[in-house]
C-alpha cells in the first residue's frame, strides 16, 4: 500500500522545481487520502498536491492535459514527480461554486446554467481513448461496496441490486459515451470570471474520469450530496441539456434517475466507509440529503424493481443509525 511522501522528498521536489523557498500552508482536503498545500512566492501562487498513489498523479496529468488542450480550465502543471506522488499545479483560487453559493444563494440559477453549458461543450467531443468505459456491469459493481460498509437488511436483496442496475442500464443506454469527470459537483468546480466561455469554470478532482452516459455528470452536479440544489434548478438544467442536444426527455429522465440512484447507493456506502475506516465522521451528516436524492430517483416508474430491492436491502439513515456509525468511527481500518 502506498503512503504519503515524506517531508524530505517533498522538500527536494519543491527545491528542484524552484519553489523551495515558498511559503506553504495547508488547504482543506477532500474525501481522499490526498493532501494539498498552497504555495506563495512573492506574487506567484501554486498548489502542491501530495498523493499516496503515483498512478493517481499520472491520471490527473493525463486527463488535465486533455482538458487544457480542448480549452477547458484544468490547472496547468508546473512540475511533477509521479513516482513520488507529487505535483505542483496552477492555483485557480478560492471561488468554489459551493463557496459562492453559500454566500449568495440567489446566484444558483446562473451558475448551474454555466455548469450545463460546460457539460454540453464537453459532451460534443469524443472521449479520449485512454479513459475506461463505465458500462452497466461496472455501474452495478460499484454499488457492491455499500453492502460491505452500510447496515444491510437482506443479503439476498443486496446481491441482486448490481445485476438489476446493469440490466436497466443496458435497456436505457442508447447514447454514445462522453467524458465523465465522475466527482463533478460544486465543491470541485471554481468560478473564473476573468476567463471566456466555458473556460470560466475551473475544474478539480478529475483523475477518475471515465467514458460514461451523458447523464452521469449532470446527476453528479444537480444531485449534490453536500448542498441541496433547488428542484427548480434541477428541472430547468435537465430540460436545458436535453433540448440543446435534441434528446428524448422521457428516455433521458429514466437514465438520469437510474444513474442518480446508482450514484446515491454507492455514496451511501462511501460515507459509511469514510467514517468507519477513515475516521471522518462528518460525512455521516451528508447521508440524509443523499438518501433524499436516492428516494426521488427511485420514484421513477422505470425503476420500480430497483426501488423494491433498495427498500429490502437498506434502511433510511435515521438519527439513531447515524449516531451508531459515529460511535464506531475509525474502528474498522482497511488493510
Amino acid at each position: 500500500m502506498w503512503c504519503l511522501p515524506v517531508t524530505d522528498a517533498i522538500d527536494a521536489f519543491l527545491a528542484a522545481a524552484g519553489w523551495g523557498d515558498a511559503a506553504r500552508r495547508d488547504l482543506a482536503g477532500d474525501a481522499s487520502a490526498r493532501r494539498y498545500e498552497r504555495l506563495s512566492r512573492g506574487t506567484d501562487r501554486a498548489v502542491l498536491m501530495i498523493s499516496p498513489s503515483p498512478s493517481e498523479v499520472s491520471r490527473f496529468a493525463q486527463v488535465g492535459s486533455w482538458l487544457l488542450d480542448h480549452g477547458f480550465s484544468a490547472p496547468r502543471i508546473f512540475a511533477m514527480e509521479a513516482g513520488a506522488g507529487l505535483m505542483l499545479i496552477e492555483d485557480l483560487g478560492d471561488d468554489l461554486l459551493s463557496t459562492i453559493l453559500a454566500r449568495a444563494p440567489d446566484r444558483e440559477a446562473a451558475l448551474y446554467a454555466e455548469v450545463t453549458a460546460f457539460l454540453l461543450a464537453l459532451h460534443r467531443l469524443e472521449p479520449p481513448a485512454f479513459v475506461a468505459p463505465l458500462d452497466g456491469p461496472a455501474l452495478g459493481q460499484l454499488t457492491e461496496l455499500t453492502a460491505d460498509w452500510a447496515p444491510v437488511l437482506s443479503t439476498d436483496a443486496a446481491r441482486a441490486l448490481p445485476e438489476a442496475i446493469a440490466r436497466h442500464y443496458a435497456a436505457l443506454n442508447d447514447l454514445p459515451p462522453v467524458l465523465s469527470l465522475r466527482d463533478f459537483h460544486a465543491q470541485n468546480a471554481l468560478w473564473l470570471p476573468d476567463r471566456v466561455g466555458v473556460a470560466r469554470l475551473g475544474l478539480l478532482d478529475f483523475q477518475d474520469a471515465v467514458a460514461a452516459h451523458p447523464a452521469y455528470d449532470l446527476v453528479s452536479a444537480l444531485q449534490d450530496v453536500r448542498r441541496a440544489v433547488s428542484p427548480a434548478t434541477e428541472t430547468r438544467e435537465i430540460a436545458r441539456y436535453t433540448a440543446a442536444r435534441g434528446l428524448d426527455p422521457d428516455r433521458f429522465a429514466a437514465a438520469y434517475a437510474l444513474l442518480g440512484a446508482q450514484r446515491a447507493l454507492r455514496i451511501h456506502g462511501v460515507f459509511a466507509r469514510l467514517c468507519l475506516a477513515g475516521g471522518k465522521a462528518h460525512y455521516v451528516d451528508f447521508m440524509p440529503l443523499n438518501w433524499a436524492n436516492l428516494s426521488r430517483d427511485l420514484e421513477h416508474p422505470a425503476l420500480a424493481d430497483i426501488a423494491a430491492l433498495v427498500r429490502a436491502t437498506y434502511a433510511p439513515p435515521t438519527p439513531e443509525m447515524m449516531e451508531r456509525l459515529k460511535d464506531r468511527c475509525a474502528t474498522c481500518p482497511t488493510p
